[in-house]
């Protein structure tokens, strides 16, 4: 499932494409895909200009000329890409949007979901849609992340994959945070001392700036606007690297399972009672 790296490149690449363009058609819309459900979002969107287009946690988030938003969720296998219009349109495309031609030229926007975990959610001009959200992680202070694991008794890893308590993080880069701030993904949120959260939240930050970098994680489905894939799947360092050699010390990573999810650490350099 695309995570934060992965939604923030799809926005960077299809800003210079959409922004400033005028959805002129819609077509190949499955009502299935649309919340809520029974919205009209074709009479919607059509005829209106592309503001701006942000992302808030994993959504990619379009705000339009009237002041009205809606927001793409990729789901585990959803693409939104920009193409010619004489491109062929593979299966399982679920929207079209025409695009105005424009100084970067014309295309056309298109939401493929073959497995339809994503959608497409209308917001319109309400500000308050994302209350339930967790300070994004890119942001959110030490004390402020601090103040939210004490709130919960959970295990470390479960408690930053609630998308309430921080907004964006995935299993990828969960992984990859807990091994380089050194925490046990099975350590109490509660019972975090002050310094391993401040050594967290820094290591939340790098490890998500660096997969910016590198354009996110291609482990099957994802691309970005271009439809190119991220490169940061080869610097995982302990995400899907189960009996592989760490690479800081050379002990076997560990793979356990935390509430459903594969769960990859070092347990030399993640000790549990290691502070």
């Amino acid at each position: 499932m695309p995570e934060l790296p992965e939604v923030q490149t799809v926005v960077t690449t299809l800003r210079p494409k959409v922004v400033g363009h005028t959805i002129t058609g819609v077509r190949h819309l499955r009502a299935d895909i649309v919340s809520p459900a029974g919205f009209e979002l074709i009479s919607a969107i059509a005829g209106r200009t592309v503001r701006e287009i942000d992302r808030r946690a994993k959504r990619i988030v379009f705000t339009l000329d009237d002041g009205n938003r809606f927001y793409v969720h990729l789901g585990m296998t959803g693409r939104l890409t920009v193409e010619p219009d004489a491109a062929a349109v593979p299966k399982h495309t679920h929207l079209i949007c025409d695009l105005s031609d424009g100084p970067t030229g014309a295309g056309q926007l298109r939401f493929r979901d073959p497995r339809r975990f994503g959608g497409v959610f209308w917001m319109g001009s309400e500000t308050d849609d994302d209350v339930a959200l967790g300070p994004d992680p890119l942001h959110v202070k030490s004390g402020q992340l601090a103040q939210r694991l004490s709130r919960t008794t959970r295990a470390i890893k479960s408690a930053l994959l609630d998308q309430r308590v921080i907004a964006g993080l995935g299993n990828i880069y969960v992984d990859e945070a807990l091994f380089l701030a050194g925490i046990h993904p099975l350590i109490r949120s509660d019972r975090l001392s002050g310094e391993q959260v401040r050594r967290l939240n820094r290591a939340i930050k790098q490890t998500l700036r660096r997969a910016i970098r590198h354009r996110g994680s291609t482990l099957r489905d994802y691309v970005d606007a271009d439809g190119a894939g991220g490169g940061f799947q080869l610097l995982h360092r302990v995400y899907d690297r189960a009996d592989e050699p760490c690479v800081t010390c050379r002990t076997k990573i560990k793979r356990i399972v935390l509430g459903g999810r594969s769960t990859c650490f070092c347990p030399r350099c993640q000790k549990r009672n290691h502070r």
